[in-house]
């Protein structure tokens, strides 16, 4: 049953839970909860605002792209095998190989 828009006149608090969504978050661990807690604290907001905010950020972030192989081996970051040497030049013919076949 839908309310009056008169009605919602005097609650602020009605109107905007009208047009927000609610999330729950089940099984948290008690360690988080209390680092978000902590992280609230020092914002100096609810621990409901820093949910937010943190979800705004998460969202709002562009979508980090995968590297390709190639771009993963050779980034000398990764550091996979350091000790291994990778020759990545591209070859136009095929290697020929004997597969014992």
């Amino acid at each position: 049953m839908a309310l009056p828009l008169k009605a919602l006149d005097k609650c602020y608090h009605c109107y905007q839970c009208l047009l927000m969504t609610q999330l729950l978050v089940r099984n948290v661990a008690d360690s988080v909860a209390r680092r978000l807690k902590e992280r609230a604290t020092a914002h100096g907001v609810s621990v409901e605002e820093e949910h937010r905010r943190i979800l705004r950020e998460a969202v709002s972030r562009p979508p980090r792209r995968k590297p390709s192989l190639i771009e993963f081996l050779s980034d000398p970051a990764q550091a996979v095998a350091p000790e291994v040497e990778l020759d990545l030049r591209r070859r136009r013919v095929a290697e020929e190989r004997d597969t014992g076949m």
